[in-house]
């Protein structure tokens, strides 16, 4: 049996599909092979690890050839699929894997796709819109039209690359890190792959935040970012005038290396960014903070994670810009509220469970 599993586009989404990678693999094992279908931004997340026996990369509007529709149609045509599992929702996808050729195509009913597909499930909708519920066990539901068995349940997983782990290691010398169980990883993102400003925590809390841990903690704060996230993340250190915090803001970034520098810290403060599942893949203990986006939604149930978000009458409004302009669901989550859940999860062994979500006040 062969099947074609399309991954979704975002980062963070590809980490929560792990689980469902897993389930994949337990259950059907030898009698399936597996054929990856990503976009290449996403390739790097699943780097180091062995769900797939090839990988098809595509790129809508690529003037590639190799990574055209065109041509991955024509590949998943060469493939003589069996069945197509579609970990995605844009129609774009639906139609893909009705050209594939597979007689089986399943995935979510949503965004004129059902005719497309030969089993499909729905998202449940209230007034017009879809509730929120864990992404992660969507994807997990799907493996059932598989024949993976229910209430099975799997973490997230990544592994990293011997590269990876190498591209930390010269981070570490080039930023005179100290041991890295002394490193707290710190990432603030807009969120939308850099492209929007709403799930930002301010730059000055953030920066003061980095601070009372060098203080008052004695640990090294590191500022990872992406491509669009350098500015910020070099604003964000030069405002806490402290040496020991520092950022990637100057080095050469990769999603590799991000996921080596989490793997081996102390511990992560993180918006609702996709970098944060890496954490939890690796059991690396978790901040999340909060603003316009529902928790539910990326919710995979980790047990060493504490959630913040400060409730607002306008949120949560899933909004990649603050439409009222003034930021309130981030802004007034305070430092103090943060530094505390830090020092709650440094202070705790290594084996006690959390997964708290805390919603802060409401404000006007």
């Amino acid at each position: 049996m062969k099947i074609a599993i399309f991954l979704p586009n975002w980062v963070g989404d590809v980490v929560m599909t792990t689980p469902a990678l897993q389930a994949l693999r337990s259950h059907l094992g030898s009698h399936a092979s597996f054929v990856g279908v990503m976009r290449p931004s996403v390739v790097d997340v699943l780097g180091g690890s062995q769900w797939f026996e090839r990988q098809l990369l595509y790129q809508p509007g690529s003037k590639n050839p190799r990574l055209t529709s065109r041509n991955l149609v024509r590949s998943l045509r060469n493939e003589n699929l069996d069945s197509v599992l579609l970990l995605t929702n844009s129609l774009r996808t639906g139609i893909l894997g009705w050209l594939s050729g597979a007689k089986q195509r399943i995935g979510y009913a949503h965004y004129g796709r059902g005719p497309l597909l030969t089993e499909k499930i729905r998202f449940k909708k209230y007034k017009g819109r879809f509730v929120p519920s864990p992404t992660m066990l969507g994807y997990l539901k799907l493996t059932h039209l598989l024949g993976c068995p229910e209430g099975a349940t799997w973490p997230l997983h990544l592994e990293t690359t011997a590269a990876d782990e190498a591209a930390a290691d010269q981070t570490w010398e080039r930023l005179h890190l100290p041991d890295p169980k002394r490193v707290v990883i710190f990432h603030n993102a807009g969120g939308w792959g850099g492209r929007a400003t709403s799930k930002s925590w301010p730059f000055g809390h953030a920066a003061e935040l980095a601070r009372k841990i060098a203080l008052q903690e004695g640990l090294t704060v590191l500022f990872i970012c992406g491509p669009q996230e350098r500015a910020l993340a070099a604003k964000t250190v030069l405002a806490a005038a402290h040496p020991r915090v520092k950022s990637l803001a100057d080095q050469s970034l990769s999603i590799g290396l991000t996921k080596a520098c989490i793997r081996r810290s102390r511990l992560m403060v993180s918006s609702d960014s996709g970098p944060r599942h890496f954490a939890a893949a690796f059991g690396i203990p978790l901040v999340t903070l909060f603003g316009p986006t529902h928790i539910a939604w990326g919710d995979t149930d980790y047990g060493r994670m504490i959630s913040l978000q400060h409730d607002v009458p306008c949120g949560p409004c899933m909004q990649k810009k603050c439409a009222l302009a003034h930021h309130h669901c981030m802004q007034k989550l305070t430092v103090e509220q943060v530094y505390s859940a830090v020092n709650q999860l440094l202070q705790a062994p290594s084996q006690t469970v959390f997964n708290q979500e805390l919603p802060l006040g409401i404000s006007a």
